[in-house]
């Protein structure tokens, strides 16, 4: 919740490593020590996001996640947010997928593009719960800025964006803002965000060194 971010804000920003220093998470699991049972969780365009559901199953009750179910469904990846996985998800809402180009929406929906389409949603999948306080403590401990990594094995990266808003910004440059904070289910929490993310192509990606693969959540 916004409320969440603005107090940790000053904690996390203390924890500062200098630029440049690269972060591994050993468990990103470790903020929910505590039963979900008492957290509440923002609601979503007036509906109820409930903490012992499934990331899929809260998602398919959101009125603004439409648009991203469907690409869940066509795509496959709605099995995974359906399983018992720890998963962090940077869910982008209708108004999202609406304002992205022509072109690019055509990549990803037309005929032909469902291996395209699952790539993307899977990119938008991070192992582990990473709340906001979770990620601000991370990006604190990173000088500024810390890179996740995706299970479709690309990379978010992770900064603030003034004093209260956590953006996020893609392999491809694009910047997302989490709009709507630790929307937590029964498998992890969901990040809602104002802009479609999608990966670079696979082949144009840098070797990055000392990245942690996929038994492991998640930023590095």
């Amino acid at each position: 919740m916004q409320h969440l971010a603005i107090a940790a804000i000053t904690a996390a920003l203390a924890l500062g490593a200098g630029a440049g220093a690269v972060t591994t998470v050993g468990s990103a699991d470790s903020s929910t020590a505590s039963s979900l049972s008492d957290v509440a969780n923002p609601m979503i365009a007036g509906q109820a996001m409930l903490t012992g559901e499934t990331i899929f199953a809260n998602a398919a009750r959101s009125p603004e996640h439409t648009k991203f179910v469907d690409a869940l469904k066509d795509s496959g990846v709605a099995d995974i947010l359906k399983g018992k996985g720890t998963f962090t998800v940077f869910a982008p809402t209708d108004e999202a997928f609406a304002s992205m180009a022509a072109g690019a929406r055509a990549a990803l929906f037309g005929p032909g593009h469902r291996s395209d389409l699952a790539r993307s949603m899977r990119y938008l999948i991070v192992r582990g719960r990473l709340d906001s306080t979770t990620l601000l403590s991370l990006i604190g401990e990173s000088g500024g800025d810390v890179r996740l990594k995706t299970i479709e094995g690309g990379t978010i990266t992770a900064t603030l964006n003034g004093p209260t808003n956590i953006s996020l910004m893609d392999e491809k440059g694009d910047v997302a803002d989490i709009v709507i904070y630790d929307i937590h289910q029964s498998n992890g929490v969901i990040q809602v965000i104002d802009r479609v993310m999608t990966p670079a192509a696979a082949a144009s990606r840098p070797t990055v060194v000392g990245m942690m693969d996929d038994r492991t959540p998640a930023a590095f």
